[in-house]
C-alpha cells in the first residue's frame, strides 16, 4: 500500500470516529437527557472501542495481510451505522422503559444507562475503524527500518481526520443536517472507505504483477 492511500483511508476513519463520538453524544441526549453522565458514557465507549480496534486491528493485519480484509468489515460497519438511526428508538425504549415510572431512576442507572445505548449503537463501527491505524501501518511498512516513520504519518493523517471530524461536527454538519442524517451520512462514507479499501487492494496486487 502507498503512503497516499494509507494517509486518505487513516485520515477518513479519524474523521468518522470523530463524527461518531461528538454527534453520538446529541443523539444519545434526545433519550437521556444532556447531562454529565451522557458525554462521559460516550466518550468513554468511544475510547473502549479504540483500544480494542488499535489491538485487534495490529493481530488480524499479521495474519489478514492485505486491504481488502480491513474493506470488508468496514461494510458491514458502515451499513450499521446507517440503520442506527432506525432500530435506536425501540432499543432505547427497552432501556428506559425498563424503570418504572412511579420510581426515580437509580443513580447507577442514570450512569450505565447511556453507556449501554452508546455501547450498543456505537462500540462496533468505532471498533472497526479503529482497527485502520495498525493494519494500514503493519501493510505499509515493508521495512523494519522505517516502522517508525510509517507509524508517525499513519498516527498523525488519523488525528487529523479526527480534528477535522471534530469541528466539521460542531460547526458545518449540526447547522445544516439532523442528527439522524448525520449518523446516516457517516455510515455512507463508512461504507464508501470499505470500498476504497477494496479498489486500493486491487490495484497494489495488480501494480506487484506488473513489476514482476
Amino acid at each position: 500500500m502507498n503512503k497516499i492511500s494509507a494517509a486518505i483511508i487513516v485520515f477518513i476513519g479519524g474523521f468518522a470516529i470523530m463524527v461518531l463520538e461528538i454527534i453520538g453524544a446529541r443523539f444519545l441526549a434526545r433519550f437521556f437527557g444532556s447531562s454529565f453522565y451522557v458525554w462521559i458514557s460516550q466518550i468513554g465507549v468511544i475510547l473502549i472501542a479504540l483500544s480494542i480496534g488499535y489491538y485487534i486491528g495490529g493481530w488480524l493485519a499479521d495474519y489478514f495481510k492485505r486491504a481488502s480484509f480491513a474493506g470488508l468489515l468496514l461494510i458491514p460497519a458502515g451499513i450499521y451505522s446507517f440503520l442506527v438511526p432506525s432500530f435506536a428508538p425501540s432499543v432505547m425504549d427497552a432501556i428506559v422503559l425498563r424503570h418504572p415510572a412511579e420510581r426515580d431512576i437509580p443513580m447507577i442507572w442514570q450512569k450505565l444507562d447511556p453507556a449501554i445505548g452508546s455501547a450498543i449503537f456505537f462500540l462496533l463501527p468505532c471498533f472497526v475503524l479503529a482497527i485502520l491505524s495498525p493494519y494500514v501501518i503493519r501493510m505499509t511498512s515493508r521495512h523494519l527500518s522505517h516502522v517508525g516513520r510509517i507509524s508517525g504519518l499513519v498516527y498523525a493523517f488519523s488525528t487529523v481526520g479526527s480534528i477535522a471530524g471534530v469541528f466539521a461536527s460542531g460547526y458545518i454538519l449540526i447547522d445544516h443536517m439532523g442528527i439522524s442524517d448525520i449518523i446516516r451520512a457517516t455510515g455512507v462514507l463508512t461504507v464508501a472507505l470499505g470500498i476504497f479499501c477494496l479498489i486500493a487492494d486491487v490495484c497494489f496486487r495488480t501494480q506487484i504483477q506488473d513489476n514482476r
